[in-house]
């Protein structure tokens, strides 16, 4: 292992750690009544996973020249994964990817039947704005800075980001397609909510109007990526360390990069946005170092 990529692991963990615990803190245990519906959103929420939205939200505040501690951003960054686990369960039920597995376990309809399964992604998302809206957990974070995130978050999440993306997805499924459409499902789909995870941590922390801007501009070509990146591991990834069966993409008909591009295209588009969003970043310091190096993980990752 480099020693980047050493270093990439630690800071990753330790955020991990630190949103896990703060997860834990927030949501109530599982014998609060009705238990089905908190174990079934505990089932899906601390199964494992990156945790990559929040961790972007928190790297973008530090790379940030702000007033706020990164410390008072934790709500908001936790939102961000609340409403990710909520999405993931929705994409696997039987009326849309209809996977079995997910991070190496049962899919939380498998599990709970799909009407928990739907309840449990509803009340995550929910849960998310619930969050948000707790002033009394972010006193240090300005009123209308905090308003202006949750509108951002609210978008990336709606029709005209990751539900209108994904209303797309399931409509192309079977057809022929083309690059623009591609670029609409994946755009909305999976970077929007990576751009509003950056522009909300970045906007709490108080950046300028510059700052704000380029880790825009990182988030759309990080999202991006990673979709392909996403893609790629669908068709050629190991299904033992992704925890879900690959080959569901092409089975289902869906449009993707690899299929409309081929995998070698596919792959140098993924690293050629890389560095787009490394050179949007340029003029930060090396406290944007994390964001540098989840970059580059991005189009290197096996999972």
């Amino acid at each position: 292992m480099t020693a980047g990529a050493a270093a990439l692991e630690t800071y990753l963990i330790e955020k991990k750690r630190l949103i896990d615990e703060t997860l834990e803190s927030y949501l109530p245990g599982e014998q609060t009544y009705p238990p089905v519906i908190f174990q079934a959103i505990r089932y899906s929420l601390f199964a494992g996973g990156k945790r990559l939205r929040p961790v972007l939200c928190l790297a973008a505040a530090e790379a940030s020249d702000g007033d706020v501690e990164t410390s008072s951003l934790l709500p908001v960054a936790c939102a961000l994964e609340l409403i990710h686990t909520y999405s993931l369960i929705h994409d696997d039920l039987p009326a849309m990817d209809d996977d079995d597995y997910r991070r190496g376990r049962p899919t939380n309809h498998k599990v709970f039947g799909e009407d928990i399964a739907i309840l449990a992604g509803d009340a995550l998302l929910t849960e998310a704005f619930h969050l948000m809206a707790r002033r009394e957990l972010m006193p240090a974070v300005p009123a209308d800075r905090l308003i202006e995130a949750i509108r951002t978050i609210a978008e990336a999440a709606g029709c005209l980001g990751m539900v209108g993306g994904q209303v797309v997805d399931v409509k192309a499924e079977g057809t022929a397609g083309d690059l623009e459409t591609l670029l609409y499902i994946h755009t909305r789909k999976t970077a929007a909510m990576i751009r509003a995870s950056l522009r909300a941590g970045a906007l709490l922390r108080g950046a300028g109007p510059a700052g704000l801007a380029a880790l825009c501009t990182y988030g759309d070509h990080v999202g991006l990526a990673f979709q392909i990146a996403d893609d790629i591991l669908n068709v050629e990834g190991d299904s033992a360390l992704l925890g879900k069966k690959t080959g569901g993409d092409a089975a289902r008909g869906k449009l993707t990069y690899p299929g409309l591009l081929g995998i070698a295209a596919a792959r140098r588009r993924a690293s050629e946005l890389v560095e787009l969003a490394l050179t949007a970043i340029t003029n930060f310091d090396e406290r944007a170092d994390p964001l540098r190096m989840i970059a580059r993980y991005i189009a290197e990752r096996k999972t």
